[in-house]
């Protein structure tokens, strides 16, 4: 006699147990994953550290040519960069200097790192924040109408939309944006983003923000989809949604109360994965908009050899990348009734 499952959603299951054992064992989990956090932040600085000096002597890149002609300049970047210790002093003078909040001094102007990068930090936070606002109910509005149609014909244009736009770099998309909508087609929003001269934050013209956002949500929209399409369609075929049928639920609260909720958690660690990777993406979009963010200020500093800069900004690239990682793990597992039990037994 074949088994028929229940119409009880797996979301629906109790939370983890209460008793000392579950808490102890969420206590443990949580700590392995902040202790494997923080050990890979570790070895990220390891990496960065060392990739910055093996580029060679950053004073005489520097100075060019002044190099030999103004040694006291000379003398002057060195004690800065503590050249005059060994590479393990160095790391670790640079390494508690983080820690404490004084990544160093920027050799391009003199002044703290910090007080360099700050707002750059907070205009790209800003732009992930507003283009994830956009790119999730977006891409999971097209995976359930991708999903509801099938191996039927919207179901073949949306796919092979979304497998063209994940073939295209973000940098060519982001020009076919400015071709249309900037230059040549449309003149609806500027070419690059519109600084107030006040200093006010980018984020005060609306317009200048469009193109940006519009850029990473179409570079990260197909990817999302598309995971949580098959994620869909794995639960639309499972038995207690075929039961949710059978007792005359109609289909959009079959699609939207049982299978979307039950197919979230693959949309999510694929998320964190795409936020994850506008850290990164982020560089050549803010490039290409003149956006006063992290991505454009790394290019800057890297083309004017500013290696504290260039070090406290890849730290905080991969900060934003583990954090994320690790958020979005919590959770799944919170959403996933199977992981709770195992890690709560």
């Amino acid at each position: 006699m074949t088994h028929v499952a229940t119409l009880q959603d797996p979301l629906e299951e109790v939370a983890p147990p209460r008793g000392r054992s579950g808490a102890a064992a969420w206590t443990i989990w949580l700590l392995r994953r902040l202790g494997l956090a923080l050990l890979t932040l570790w070895l990220v600085s390891v990496l960065v550290f060392l990739a910055t000096a093996a580029l060679g002597d950053p004073v005489r890149a520097i100075l060019g040519r002044d190099y030999n002609s103004n040694p006291g300049r000379v003398a002057q970047l060195e004690a800065q960069l503590n050249a005059d210790q060994g590479l393990v002093s160095r790391y670790f003078s640079w390494l508690g200097g983080l820690l404490t909040g004084d990544p160093g001094t920027s050799l391009a102007n003199q002044q703290s790192v910090w007080d360099q990068i700050s707002d750059s930090v907070v205009n790209t936070l800003v732009l992930v924040f507003l283009s994830s606002l956009v790119m999730i109910p977006v891409a999971f509005g097209i995976a359930m109408i991708s999903a509801n149609y099938r191996r039927r014909r919207p179901d073949t244009w949306i796919q092979t939309v979304l497998l063209a736009l994940a073939g295209i770099p973000e940098f060519v998309i982001g020009i076919l944006l400015v071709f249309v909508f900037s230059t040549s087609v449309f003149h609806i929003f500027p070419a690059v983003t519109i600084v107030s001269p006040t200093g006010g934050p980018p984020w005060e013209s609306a317009k200048g923000m469009v193109l940006p956002i519009a850029c990473l949500v179409l570079a990260v929209v197909p990817y999302v989809s598309r995971i949580v399409r098959a994620s869909l369609l794995e639960v639309l075929d499972s038995d207690y949604v075929e039961l949710a049928r059978l007792k005359g639920i109609p289909e959009p609260v079959v699609m939207r109360k049982h299978a979307l909720l039950n197919a979230i958690v693959p949309g999510i660690q694929v998320i964190a994965l795409q936020l994850a990777w506008l850290a990164g993406g982020v560089v050549l979009v803010e490039t290409l908009f003149a956006y006063p963010g992290v991505g454009r200020q790394l290019v800057d500093s890297v083309r004017n050899h500013d290696v504290p800069m260039v070090q406290a900004l890849a730290m905080i690239i991969a900060a934003f990348y583990i954090v994320v990682n690790l958020v979005a793990d919590i959770i799944s597992i919170l959403l996933t009734p199977r992981a709770r039990t195992a890690i709560s037994s």
